[in-house]
């Protein structure tokens, strides 16, 4: 079975399209970058070094230092799944993101976004 396709894609090539996303809606890179540390345990140069060696999404979330332990909490329909329902773990962590850069870009609290 041939691996879906935005595993291969680069993180670097997806982030660009994140910021414009949220800046249409008036929200920040900084906003985009904490939701990406809060889900995947990277850091500030960390990132910069993915988004450098043009790391696709396989190696990006196959990487990370820690999932965060409340990623369980993330709910809800993302391009018509259930994130929660997910059954690759790849694509359920893809899916993860996507949805937090939703709830970021529909004006939701950092700390409902964070499951604070």
């Amino acid at each position: 079975m041939s691996k879906h396709k935005i595993f291969t894609m680069s993180f670097a090539s997806v982030y660009p399209h994140y910021i414009n996303k949220l800046e249409k809606k008036g929200r920040s890179k900084n906003e985009l970058d904490t939701i990406i540390f809060w889900l995947t345990g990277y850091n500030e140069s960390e990132l910069q070094q993915i988004l450098d060696n043009k790391t696709d999404f396989e190696t990006f979330f196959n990487k990370v230092p820690q999932l965060n332990p409340n990623v369980t909490k993330i709910t809800g329909v993302i391009c018509g799944y259930r994130v929660e329902n997910i059954e690759d773990p790849l694509m359920q962590k893809i899916r993860y993101l996507d949805k937090l850069v939703d709830e970021l870009a529909k004006g939701k609290a950092m700390e409902k976004i964070l499951r604070t």
